[in-house]
């Protein structure tokens, strides 16, 4: 080693390779569960959140905290099930449900999907028209177009790369509340100390996080990446060699945990960036996520704005390419076509046909006069009635030594799993009743 080396290191000015290694080994870890737990901060998702903190103030931000250990057991289930069986979730209802089940979950979530897709599209060509200018009109194809060419044309290994690149985005919205001078008092006694009055208004907020956070297209895409993992690192599935599974079970539970650790931080950051903005200057109704990042100008001034506006796009080009596969991934399983973004579009013409029609049943929505919030209401009513028969099935698939052989999933898991899903169930009557 030369001494201009040997200079170099001591001072710094090389990065040392074991923190680089370790680096790239952190990174490598997360994967599906990282991208599905910041696909769940979608524009929607961001409207939703927005609505509450404006609404309530800092007084909700307990419900992401009660939120977060269902929806990571939730999502653990989904992505144990892919890995361990070779197999998605469509697949699995296919191979052991009656046929009219898997029917009519994988039209509903068609259903819901696509609503979610075209009031994402519409939120998006907003944010860009706030942030840029120009025609939201042909923001809304532009954004579409590119996404779908991305999702269609990109090998796997980049696309997933480039979509754990896109989650960096999320962090906008902590540096909003930052810049919007939050009463962390009031913010933290909100997060950890429930307040619900049992007013409709309450409980209907209570519903919307709920069916926001803990989604059934998640469920659907986790669970079908993991699939493509383990075809991209031609491994076979977990309980041909159930031995040898702890090391890729752990890495489930990390990246997942991980996944869903961020997701809800930020949707919590989210409530208290409108609660110290908003709420606090008598805005306690919103009509969509860029109409929040709008209103944040006057308030917080225009770089908040602009930060708030930039979260959306980030998280809407993170989150188109999610609706529309997993919607893709559960059509495809259920007629036994082909599926795969590791494949050739020549490879799964059926598959990357069914994501360009979710898409461009989206743009189509979004270019209609409907209402986004009604259209998001509806597709609330249909994920929220979707969501706790899917989660149930879910748990007996995982419980179901014929279908997960001997790993089947550990007691703890299961318990959570059931408590998330009486709780679903609970939230879809309040959903009617209020």
């Amino acid at each position: 080693m030369s001494e201009g080396t040997e200079a170099t290191k001591i001072l710094g000015e090389e990065p040392d390779e074991r923190q680089l290694t370790l680096a790239r080994r952190v990174f490598g870890i997360l994967g599906p569960g990282l991208v599905t737990g910041a696909a769940d901060d979608d524009p929607s998702g961001i409207a939703t959140y927005s609505q509450v903190g404006a609404q309530f103030g800092y007084s909700m931000g307990w419900t992401m905290t009660f939120a977060f250990p269902l929806m990571a057991a939730i999502q653990e289930v989904s992505a144990r099930i892919g890995a361990t069986t070779g197999h998605g979730i469509a697949n699995n209802l296919r191979r052991h449900y009656p046929r009219w089940l898997l029917d009519v979950l994988v039209l509903s979530l068609f259903i819901a999907n696509t609503i979610n897709l075209g009031a994402d599209i519409a939120a998006m060509g907003d944010a860009a028209n706030l942030f840029i200018g120009g025609n939201i009109k042909l923001w809304m194809v532009g954004i579409s177009v590119a996404s779908l060419l991305a999702e269609v044309y990109l090998s796997y290994v980049r696309y997933a790369s480039v979509l754990k690149w896109l989650t960096l985005s999320l962090f906008a919205y902590v540096a909003t509340v930052f810049l919007a001078d939050a009463d962390w008092g009031a913010a933290l006694s909100g997060a950890f100390i429930p307040h619900l009055a049992f007013t409709g208004a309450s409980m209907t907020a209570l519903v919307a996080v709920l069916g926001t956070t803990i989604s059934p297209y998640l469920f659907f895409w986790q669970s079908s990446q993991e699939v493509e993992e383990l075809e991209r690192r031609h491994k076979k599935p977990l309980f041909i060699a159930p031995k040898s599974a702890g090391a890729e079970l752990r890495r489930i539970r990390i990246d997942t945990l991980v996944g869903m650790f961020v997701s809800d931080v930020i949707a919590l950051f989210i409530i208290w960036a409108t609660a110290a903005t908003l709420h606090k200057h008598g805005i306690h109704t919103i009509g969509s996520s860029a109409e929040a990042a709008q209103a944040l100008a006057p308030i917080a001034g225009k770089f908040a704005s602009v930060v708030f506006a930039l979260g959306i796009l980030g998280t809407g080009l993170l989150a188109l390419p999610v609706l529309a596969g997993s919607a893709s991934y559960a059509v495809c399983e259920t007629f036994r076509w082909n599926t795969g973004l590791e494949r050739k579009p020549r490879q799964a013409m059926a598959f990357y046909g069914v994501i360009a029609l979710a898409m461009l049943l989206g743009v189509g929505l979004a270019f209609t006069p409907i209402d986004p919030m009604k259209a998001l209401y509806w597709s609330a009513v249909v994920n929220g009635v979707l969501a706790a028969p899917l989660m149930a099935i879910m748990l007996l698939i995982g419980s179901n030594p014929r279908v997960m052989r001997k790993l089947t999933l550990p007691p703890v898991l299961k318990t959570i799993g059931w408590i998330a899903t009486a709780v679903m169930a609970a939230a879809a009557v309040g959903l009617f009743v209020t």
